[in-house]
């Protein structure tokens, strides 16, 4: 690698607990669809919750074409410090060693993992879900097959965590950090609508402009101050955000499910001051390491069923508190301004109908796009 280059995460998946999952001497494969291009890129593999080592039999890289399907000639074999088998500690990550393979902007590739062990649910799978088709494959090393027997298919995501790419010096990019309204719960399987995708794809067929990488690290149920099926924001937030790889910029959207409460814990029940001072904390330590803090604000979600009567009126105060001091607070070095790009301008505290997916706190894929067409682009190209 020269000066004139470095590494840059073109795609992430937030580690999180896989609830229920377990594989013994199944291989892998997920099919991580990239934001920028690269000639040369690598693959992140986590064990954050594995409560043992991690044993990785083989894994392998290439060019997705259909299905579990690799592009015939393009499945390149990954090495960890030129060891083609790695053992990954509990609580931690490894990174590929280098490979060359030509990776086009917004591209399908095939990420294959080979789990030789024994892995119980008692193990601690490393997932979340992923929106998309993912393949699990009968039991044995399938990793180097262009086309993988599958036994099964998933559509979480299952240790693997990331994928960079050497790219310019001069490209920057974005890390999204939210929760299952950034990472697009409920929207169609395959259809590629997390608002994080419609930046990608707005970013890429623009003229002109800065190049910019769009990493997703939305993680359903996620809250700013009390883990809940993962790390807080704050608890996660070095891990996710300011190490990836390349980052410039960082968009958070976060407070939704601390007002909602899910298990009504009178000890988690916050206050708008509390959640604008955690959310101000985020924007301060990425400040700090001079990635410039965009601010989210929280949408309307009057109503949810999702959650029947997490929404009262004491909380949309609260998210209205919330929404205000983000706008005008002065933490964050601009505000995306989600609430304005999906709420009923007659009925300010739901989503107007055609934005919602039914259950009145999730997007429709509609919405999702239209959240990502609400960032400003020419953000990304100041210094």
């Amino acid at each position: 690698m020269t000066d004139t280059m470095h590494w840059v995460g073109t795609w992430t998946a937030a580690p999180a607990p896989g609830e229920g999952a377990a594989f013994s001497n199944h291989t892998l494969r997920m099919i991580p669809r990239v934001s920028i291009g690269g000639r040369v890129l690598r693959v992140r593999i986590s064990n954050a919750y594995g409560a043992r080592p991690l044993a990785i039999g083989a894994a392998y890289v290439g060019l997705r074409s259909t299905g579990p399907g690799v592009v015939p000639g393009s499945n390149r074999r990954l090495a960890f410090g030129s060891e083609t088998s790695a053992t990954i500690a509990a609580g931690a990550l490894i990174v590929s060693d280098p490979v060359e393979l030509a990776v086009e902007p917004l591209a399908d590739v095939a990420v294959s993992v080979h789990l030789p062990g024994d892995l119980p649910a008692s193990f601690g799978i490393t997932g979340r879900y992923a929106r998309q088709t993912n393949y699990v494959s009968p039991p044995g090393d399938f990793a180097a097959e262009e086309v993988m027997p599958v036994g099964r298919l998933t559509d979480d995501w299952y240790f693997v965590c990331g994928v960079d790419v050497l790219a310019p010096r001069q490209t920057g990019a974005i890390v999204a950090v939210g929760d299952s309204l950034t990472d697009a719960n409920i929207s169609t399987i395959d259809a590629f609508c997390r608002w994080p995708d419609q930046l990608s794809r707005r970013l890429h067929a623009r003229a002109g402009g800065r190049a910019m990488a769009v990493m997703n690290q939305g993680l359903g149920g996620n809250r700013i101050l009390h883990d809940i099926r993962g790390d807080s924001g704050l608890r996660r937030f070095d891990r996710d955000v300011l190490v990836q790889p390349g980052v410039t910029h960082a968009i958070v959207m976060l407070g939704t499910n601390d007002l909602r409460n899910r298990w009504a814990k009178p000890d988690e029940d916050v206050t708008a001051e509390q959640m604008i001072a955690g959310l101000k904390q985020l924007a301060v330590r990425a400040q700090t390491r001079g990635i410039k803090m965009f601010g989210g604000t929280l949408t309307p979600f009057e109503n949810e069923t999702f959650l029947p009567g997490a929404w009262t009126p004491e909380r949309e105060s609260k998210r209205q508190a919330v929404n205000a001091w983000i706008r005008d607070g002065g933490a964050f070095d601009a505000v995306v301004d989600f609430d304005e790009a999906l709420r009923d301008p007659d009925h300010p505290t739901r989503m107007l109908p055609i934005y919602d997916c039914g259950d009145h706190l999730h997007p429709s894929d509609l919405g999702y796009n239209t959240m990502g067409d609400a960032v400003d682009l020419s953000l990304f190209d100041k210094p």
